[in-house]
């Protein structure tokens, strides 16, 4: 059996050690890095290429959602697992959609995190049984489903989006993003329009019942 290489990402200190404990219980499992934000989440998997990344869903400047679809892009083979306090069908649904293979509920990671990574490790799907009854229930549901909304947003809109609901100005934005000033605003300013938002509180609003941020 080959070493697996995890990266843990997680914004609070004690979950990320009670995760690295967990994994590195088992042998031949390391845990090669670990990351306390989305966008650091992204660099550092970049350069340590690991089998598996776990990935907490309410990350600061970079969600798990918009993380997931950057590492699965950069690193096809590198698998994600979601982790997350909301057992919501419909964000285990964005998830999937996002390239991520597995989706656990925090307070079922004592139990569930072994087995998650060990199904991910042979590239199988791992999702927590109660988002798995709930996705079911949706797709016995046709009318449900549709009555779904779609994502109006791009990926960069989300990021510039997550960033000024975090508080973030549009210099501060323009710097963390490699962008000018004024494309961010241009960007802002597409946004509004696309959501018929008037305001920046209106946006956060937004931000917050998209889970793009936490309240």
């Amino acid at each position: 059996m080959k070493t697996l290489s995890i990266l843990v990402a997680d914004d609070h200190d004690i979950v990320r050690e009670g995760l690295k404990t967990l994994l590195q219980s088992q042998p031949k499992w390391i845990v090669c890095d670990e990351a306390s934000n989305g966008r650091e989440a992204v660099e550092k998997t970049r350069q340590h290429k690991p089998d598996i990344v776990v990935l907490d869903f309410s990350m600061p400047e970079l969600n798990g959602l918009e993380a997931t679809r950057q590492i699965r892009k950069a690193l096809p083979r590198t698998e994600v697992l979601i982790l997350t306090m909301h057992d919501s069908e419909q964000l285990a649904r964005e998830v999937l959609q996002a390239g991520a293979r597995g989706y656990l509920l925090k307070t079922h990671a004592k139990k569930q995190l072994i087995p998650a990574v060990t199904a991910l490790a042979e590239h199988q799907p791992y999702f927590d049984s109660r988002v798995s009854n709930l996705m079911l229930d949706t797709f016995l549901d046709p009318a449900k489903a549709a009555a779904e909304s779609t994502d109006r947003l791009t990926s960069r809109e989300r990021e510039i989006v997550q960033l000024i609901a975090e508080g973030r100005t549009s210099k501060e934005v323009a710097a963390t993003l490699g962008l000018s000033a004024k494309t961010v605003e241009a960007h802002r300013a597409n946004i509004m329009n696309k959501l018929d938002l008037h305001s920046t509180s209106q946006l956060v609003l937004y931000a917050v019942r998209n889970r793009i941020v936490q309240a």
